[in-house]
């Protein structure tokens, strides 16, 4: 085992998750839901406590699993999650019930977020988390930016794909369009941009004031 896979699993294996998280995510893998990991659920959980976070909106719910671990970190934050499988939102609305979170924490819309984003209000969320429809990952992490206020934060998990985007070789569209995501973001002058190799990977974006 290469110094960097038994990193990875000491990382994996040292997390506890908390029991309604836990509960979240055994019925998000029954649905076929795909929640992000652990590992990336405790550390978009410090980002929003770090970031103070008020105001949330996450583009896929995972059954529950992210939007918990948001508020976690947050939990003075109110969520909207969107989400386009109508079951996917129910299984997050009885898994935020059974963790207790009051009903004025958050908001569910079903629909497609190409449909719902450009109806949202500018500069006016402290975080969008990305984690849906990774064939458009790029236009939501536009939209994202556009909805995040200065200093906000766009988060957005598997962008390495399971390591396909690592391997030049591998060329499929949704491997390429993380890939030029990341490298796009890197350059960009409107956001600062690092990705953590924790779990699926986490790129974390921060919106800053245009420079000009």
């Amino acid at each position: 085992m290469s110094e960097h896979d038994a990193n990875a699993r000491f990382i994996r294996e040292s997390i506890v998750e908390p029991n309604p998280i836990a509960r979240a995510r055994a019925h998000a893998v029954e649905l076929g839901a795909a929640p992000v990991s652990a590992a990336v659920g405790s550390q978009i959980a410090v980002l929003a406590a770090a970031t103070g976070a008020r105001s949330i909106v996450e583009i896929g719910t995972g059954a529950g699993v992210s939007g918990l671990w948001l508020l976690r970190g947050a939990p003075q934050a109110v969520l909207t999650s969107i989400d386009n499988e109508p079951e996917h939102l129910a299984a997050a609305r009885q898994a935020f019930a059974d963790a207790r979170v009051p009903a004025t924490k958050a908001r569910f819309i079903t629909g497609r977020a190409a449909d719902v984003l450009p109806r949202m209000n500018e500069a006016s969320y402290d975080i969008v988390l990305v984690d849906a429809d990774a064939d458009n990952v790029i236009d939501y992490v536009e939209h994202g930016l556009r909805l995040v206020r200065t200093g906000g934060m766009v988060l957005v998990p598997r962008v390495l794909a399971g390591g396909r985007v690592a391997d030049p070789v591998q060329r499929d569209e949704v491997t390429t369009a993380y890939r030029s995501l990341i490298q796009e973001t890197q350059e960009s002058s409107a956001v600062l941009a690092t990705v953590s190799t924790t779990g699926e990977g986490l790129l974390q974006l921060i919106s800053v004031a245009d420079s000009d």
